[in-house]
């Protein structure tokens, strides 16, 4: 298991589009993932799991990744939290 904070750095955090590429590229891994915000786990291939978080921009979420293919998703998880959520 992996586990890293990041920063939503998108100007609408993650609200409708940004939560469903967030959630489509989630669902590409066969390991189970999580988001955790303010105490609030959620299983991160939910759109209203992640819906429900209410992400903002600027706040931090706590990604946790558990599996075969962890290393892979976590790293496409944080480069498009990083690099490409604001490109929408």
């Amino acid at each position: 298991m992996i586990t890293k904070t990041v920063v939503i750095k998108n100007s609408i955090g993650l609200h409708a589009r940004p939560a469903a590429l967030f959630v489509r590229t989630c669902s590409k891994y066969r390991s189970e993932i999580f988001v955790e915000k303010d105490g609030n786990k959620v299983n991160a291939k939910s759109i209203m799991g992640i819906m429900s978080l209410g992400v903002c921009p600027d706040e931090e979420i706590k990604i946790i990744v558990d599996g075969i293919d962890e290393d892979v998703a976590m790293k496409d998880i944080v480069d498009l939290v990083e690099n490409k959520l604001d490109q929408l």
